[in-house]
């Protein structure tokens, strides 16, 4: 097949870590691949050199003829089997490309908020594949009103290669950071913001400190609750076992240095992508039962189903992971299994495959 695929943010979050990560699989799956993008962007620098076709193209909003016009060109230099798109504004203009141009179009949505009514009943009729990325998602918009059968489900896909169990980058790490051998590091990675959680974590973390002299934590991110974050650091009787760093494109090391990781939302989560980096690396993780959360490992295999925002149920999980080398090992070795089997980049690539060849919608 040939696969347009579209998107011109100028993010470097988790929407376009899946689109960077999805065109490469299929390039690798052997199917001939293209993109529209945003020059000098994340998604644009991640796909350079890697053999996906790039064309230039920018939609500012959905109704931006530089755009349109930019993947009516690519569309007739290319002659795609199927343009994939991924952000919302563009839905409209590849909508009515695909149709006048006679080419199937699949459509992600990423996020779980309800569409504007005229585009909540047309795109997932226009779309051949409207495609949402957990179970969560998919109940939540067959509630809201959209046919079962206009709703398929493919979950992120993981490049394994670059997200794996690295030991000298974890030596590396620990050392850069100032671990001993013996300490626990928990960690967070993510947006800092109040329904991200990390507030009550960090009371919790804070509690599990008064008890465990060698537990520590490490959390990476930016955002509005940085400040806060901060006031219940340096007020927790603790700070000295805190670090704080702004977000990095590369988590790999923070990862690395980590015993477990906790993604503690109490907002809505659609998937957890965190935890699937995490768990590949051979990072057990503690996850609330929030929204695509429980999506995205085993509790009790690679880790920790928690109630969320539960700050005694928070504190006592940590205690129990945190005080017990073998359940750590246990989870580490299950996740990277898991993740490689359910998550992987040539796995989702093999269903996304499927997806389109399959005869159902079209």
């Amino acid at each position: 097949m040939r696969l347009l695929f579209v998107g011109t943010h100028n993010g470097g979050g988790g929407t376009e870590s899946h689109f960077v990560t999805l065109a490469k699989a299929m390039l690798a799956e052997g199917h001939e691949v293209a993109a529209v993008v945003r020059p000098n962007t994340p998604i644009q620098n991640a796909l350079l050199n890697t053999g996906v076709q790039l064309f230039d193209g920018v939609f500012r909003n959905a109704f931006d003829p530089r755009g349109t016009s930019s993947v009516w060109r690519a569309c007739g230099k290319f002659k795609p089997d199927w343009i994939v798109g991924s952000f919302s504004k563009e839905y409209w203009p590849l909508a009515i490309i695909a149709r006048l141009r006679g080419v199937k179009l699949a459509l992600f949505k990423h996020m779980d908020y309800p569409l504007k009514p005229a585009t909540h009943y047309f795109i997932p009729r226009l779309a051949h594949r409207f495609i949402v990325i957990s179970n969560f998602m998919r109940d939540n918009f067959i509630a809201r009103g959209i046919e079962p059968k206009r709703v398929q489900i493919l979950y992120n896909p993981l490049d394994l290669e670059y997200f794996k169990p690295d030991a000298r980058l974890r030596q590396s790490s620990r050392e850069h950071f100032g671990y001993a051998d013996d300490d626990i590091v928990v960690g967070f990675v993510g947006a800092m913001h109040p329904d991200k959680g990390m507030l009550p974590l960090c009371d919790a973390i804070n509690q599990a400190m008064a008890l465990m002299p060698q537990l520590k934590a490490i959390w990476v991110g930016d955002g509005l609750a940085v400040v806060d974050l901060n006031a219940k650091i340096q007020n927790g009787g603790y700070a000295n076992r805190h670090i704080w760093h702004t977000w990095s494109n590369d988590v790999r090391p923070y990862y690395s240095a980590m015993d477990i990781l906790a993604v503690p939302t109490i907002g809505r989560e659609t998937f957890g992508r965190v935890s699937i980096e995490a768990q590949a690396m051979g990072v057990p993780v503690l996850c609330s039962n929030n929204g695509g959360l429980p999506e995205t490992f085993l509790p009790d295999i690679t880790g920790k189903l928690i109630t969320s925002g539960d700050v005694v149920a928070w504190r006592q999980a940590i205690i129990d992971i945190a005080g017990d080398d073998q359940i750590r090992r246990g989870f580490s070795e299950n996740g990277r299994n898991w993740v490689e089997n359910k998550f992987s980049s040539a796995a989702i690539a093999k269903q996304f495959t499927q997806l389109l060849e399959s005869s159902e919608n079209l």
